[in-house]
């Protein structure tokens, strides 16, 4: 398959978690992927032994880095038709705690890093008809506690995508935004008391966490021609954690 032929896929925070493995499931279905994360280390080290990958250190909070990113993406690949931003910082605390410097370091990379990274993309994606896939929360969708930067930051998200699809869907660009609920990630598991774990189980109806893979099944669907006539949605991919209530006692300060 020639250069400009083979479709792409950029992949945001692609170094770990959901990143890596949808970066994985794009390769399985014979996209070329375009790394990209700002841990110059994990970045290396999860692109070690995969083929057709292009890592690229970037910090997405950072628009030179994101202009000099997507110039080099376009031009070692020569295409791109799928963004996937999926870069994001956890911070959690209460809201009497979050000063001003941390509300800004939580949005600069999950709200300001899609702006940028869609923005840099746009022309590349109008020409291929091309697909965003925005990555947010169940924490934007319900409240808890201890998550108002974050929480608030995902809330953004969610609506920069309906913004997305309204605008550039003229150009056949389609934009949905994937909202996770509790992942099963190395992360999550490590910082995830018992007591935690047993309140997530207790209020998710599938009485289980997710996968990183079937986050990333959700991503590379709506990224596909499946979904060629979806856009401008907010996608739960949770274990039906959205329908059961506001916030968990175990969460609670």
């Amino acid at each position: 398959m020639g250069v400009t032929m083979q479709k792409t896929a950029i992949v945001t925070g692609a170094a770990r978690g959901i990143g890596l493995a949808t970066t994985r499931l794009f390769l399985d279905e014979g996209r070329r992927v375009a790394m990209i994360d700002r841990d110059a280390q994990a970045l290396q080290e999860a692109a070690e032994g995969l083929e057709n990958v292009l890592p690229v250190l970037c910090d997405v909070s950072r628009p030179d880095q994101v202009e000099v990113m997507v110039a080099e993406v376009l031009a070692k690949l020569g295409r791109i038709d799928a963004l996937v931003n999926n870069a994001g910082v956890a911070d959690f605390g209460p809201i009497d705690q979050t000063d001003f410097q941390r509300w800004r370091t939580v949005m600069e990379t999950n709200l300001d890093g899609v702006f940028l990274c869609s923005q840099a993309c746009a022309p590349a994606l109008k020409e291929t008809r091309g697909t965003i896939v925005n990555i947010a929360s169940i924490s934007g969708l319900r409240a808890s506690t201890l998550r108002v930067a974050y929480g608030t930051s995902k809330a953004g998200v969610m609506h920069l995508t309906q913004q997305q699809a309204a605008e550039w869907g003229e150009w056949g660009v389609r934009a949905n935004c994937v909202c996770p609920g509790p992942v099963a990630t190395k992360l999550a598991m490590a910082v995830h008391t018992q007591d935690i774990i047993d309140a997530y189980h207790d209020a998710i109806p599938l009485n289980r966490y997710g996968s990183e893979e079937e986050i990333g099944n959700v991503i590379v669907f709506l990224s596909s021609d499946k979904a060629s006539f979806v856009t401008g949605q907010v996608i739960a991919v949770d274990g039906g954690f959205e329908s059961t209530g506001i916030g968990l006692p175990s969460l609670r300060v």
